[in-house]
């Protein structure tokens, strides 16, 4: 039996609107990053070929990251209450965990990449 606050419209009610807390959250994470390393003078260019496809992947991870958390945030159900509740909660899931995967490979690639 499913306990009241896990009903699909109070979960869908609760995704909308803590996906855009987190929605905020990645891209000010991002901005702050990415906003440091390139004022610093790096680019992705600096790296080894194996390193610049690590970055590039975790970089395309964190940006469709963004697209399934934002997703999860929007306030627009597709068809019904139960199909958002799944599909938002899938989202959600899966969005948050591309981000810090991907961001961390991201990351990664820059730690192991030359210092200036």
């Amino acid at each position: 039996m499913t306990h009241d606050l896990m009903t699909p419209e109070k979960n869908v009610e609760r995704i909308m609107w803590t996906g855009t807390i987190w929605f905020v959250g990645v891209v000010a994470a991002i901005a702050v990053v990415l906003g440091l390393l390139l004022s610093s003078g790096w680019r992705p260019s600096v790296l080894s070929t194996g390193l610049a496809t690590l970055w590039w992947i975790g970089a395309g991870l964190v940006a469709l990251s963004v697209g399934l958390i934002g997703w999860s945030g929007c306030p627009i159900l597709e068809v019904s209450v139960p199909i958002a509740d799944r599909n938002k909660t899938r989202t959600m899931q899966l969005g948050t965990l591309i981000f810090i995967v991907g961001g961390a490979a991201a990351l990664l690639a820059v730690l192991l990449g030359p210092a200036h």
